[in-house]
């Protein structure tokens, strides 16, 4: 539960307690709440018929403004009026400044200790930091305290109540903050769609630079094999011209020999003639 619905749930009982509360009653019920541990918001119970009636009360009209004060504004307007308001208990005291913490920090993440000395008027820093870690453990605001800078790092608030003279101006901060809360995502939406755009243009280029990477694969694969086939064919004819050539010249050389004149003609035998030649000797 966050500290702005643990508050309302702790003012509750008071609440109930404020509907039967009258004139003095209610002036102490204002006293108990603004020293009660843990309750940091009171515009729920300002807008109550009992409390409101003291607003016009010339006795208790001190105790109503007493409420504001710790509804709406800070340590620093009770110094410079105190004597609008009952005079605060060290309980009333503690809270108050609590709640001018939370007020100064919503206006700047930075609180130096020189001015959070000064505005709640504390004499030294031991009892600053005591002050802010108490507040811290109350969870009224959370941060870090820098010594070593003397100053106070705030992280979180929590939220106090909001004057009724200020809510027009709260209405148009919500407004503005809503608008550019609008531009922002419509720049985020119209950004994303642009991505989302290249990014199916460039998945696009992607596809089609694969498509013809895998067409000219296949056609150098082709190609490739085209000029092994007709190497493989070339070859084939060189060897059957080859065979062609070697068949015609046998061819040829057994046609000439059946067709010359020395064909048929008996050889005489190298010792035959030298038989004639002696018989012819002998005639002679």
């Amino acid at each position: 539960m966050d500290m702005l619905h643990s508050s309302s749930a702790k003012l509750e009982p008071f609440l109930l307690m404020s509907k039967s509360a009258k004139g003095a009653a209610a002036a102490k019920l204002i006293e108990t709440v603004t020293a009660a541990p843990g309750v940091f918001v009171f515009a729920e119970l300002l807008d109550t018929p009992s409390i409101s009636e003291l607003k016009t009360s010339e006795q208790f009209a001190s105790s109503y403004h007493l409420l504001e004060l710790f509804a709406y504004h800070t340590y620093g307007d009770y110094k410079a009026k105190p004597m609008d308001y009952p005079p605060l208990s060290p309980a009333q005291l503690t809270k108050i400044k609590h709640l001018s913490l939370v007020s100064l920090a919503a206006t700047s993440r930075i609180l130096p200790y020189a001015q959070l000395l000064q505005y709640l008027d504390l004499s030294s820093i031991r009892e600053l930091e005591d002050l802010v870690i108490d507040a811290i453990y109350a969870n009224v605001v959370r941060g870090k305290l820098d010594q070593k800078e003397q100053r106070f790092e705030v992280e979180y608030t929590m939220g106090r109540d909001v004057p009724p003279e200020q809510m027009g101006k709260l209405l148009e901060s919500l407004q503005l903050w809503s608008q550019r809360t609008t531009q922002v995502l419509s720049a985020l939406d119209n950004r994303i769609t642009s991505i989302q755009s290249s990014a199916a243009v460039a998945q696009r280029k992607i596809a089609d630079h694969e498509a013809a990477r895998d067409k000219l694969m296949n056609e150098l694969a082709a190609n490739k094999g085209g000029r092994a086939a007709m190497e493989r064919r070339k070859q084939l004819q060189d060897s059957d011209m080859d065979i062609d050539l070697s068949t015609m010249g046998t061819m040829v050389s057994m046609a000439w020999e059946q067709g010359s004149p020395e064909k048929g003609r008996k050889k005489l035998p190298a010792s035959g003639s030298s038989s004639a030649r002696k018989r012819g000797r002998d005639v002679r």
